[in-house]
């Protein structure tokens, strides 16, 4: 047995090319969009939903989707929004909030908003008076900051909700002071360099793979 190490092979093409065969005998056959069908399916999806009709790919995401939503402060219009929609949909969360300015830059989401139900908030008060209610039963969905402010405790350490509202701020300046006063816990992520904070998406990132650690694999 040889003990070298495997070479790295590059990632394949996305999509694939016409579809071959008969679709007809396809268990999905119904879902598929007969453009797609005929001319290939490129788009960034797994290939489960291959040829499927955005729609339809909607539509089974919402029957798992998970029970934790995401929200985000845009007074700046933050670029990292759009990254962090995608986070949103590779870890299949519930819904993204976008709280301030009702524009946002979609580049960083390649694409993924249309898979990912995102709603708009004016203000923190207007998202507020919507988690009151936004739990399993009309209850109220805690919201959990993440920003690195003085008397904050640990994500490491911390026992995510299973229904909660993960609540991000501006990259620079973090969460306004409206936002933490409104949070039931305010949670750090650890960091040991020398940098103060990190990257708004990748601390959305984080975040919601603890939450993923906890409750789906926990």
């Amino acid at each position: 047995m040889s003990d070298k190490t495997p070479e790295p092979k590059a990632q394949p093409t996305w999509g694939f090319g016409p579809y071959t065969g008969e679709p007809s005998q396809d268990p999905n056959f119904e879902k598929f969009d007969p453009e797609l069908l005929s001319l290939g399916d490129t788009r960034n999806v797994i290939d489960r939903y291959r040829y499927w009709k955005m729609e339809e790919i909607v539509s089974d995401l919402d029957g798992r989707r998970h029970p934790f939503h995401v929200a985000i402060e845009n007074w700046q219009h933050d670029l990292n929004i759009g990254s962090i929609v995608r986070n949103a949909n590779a870890f299949l969360a519930k819904e993204v909030h976008i709280v301030g300015n009702k524009r946002w830059n979609r580049r960083g989401a390649m694409v993924t908003d249309r898979y990912q139900h995102v709603s708009h908030h004016s203000s923190i008060e207007e998202l507020i008076t919507w988690a009151k209610t936004a739990g399993a039963g009309g209850k109220k969905l805690p919201i959990i900051a993440i920003d690195n402010v003085p008397g904050c405790k640990q994500l490491e350490k911390y026992q995510l909700p299973k229904e909660c509202l993960l609540l991000f701020g501006q990259e620079g300046p973090g969460l306004s002071q409206e936002a933490l006063d409104a949070a039931d816990v305010v949670l750090e992520i650890s960091q040991f360099g020398s940098t103060r904070s990190i990257n708004a998406s990748a601390a959305a990132a984080i975040t919601m793979h603890t939450w993923v650690m906890q409750h789906v694999f926990g």
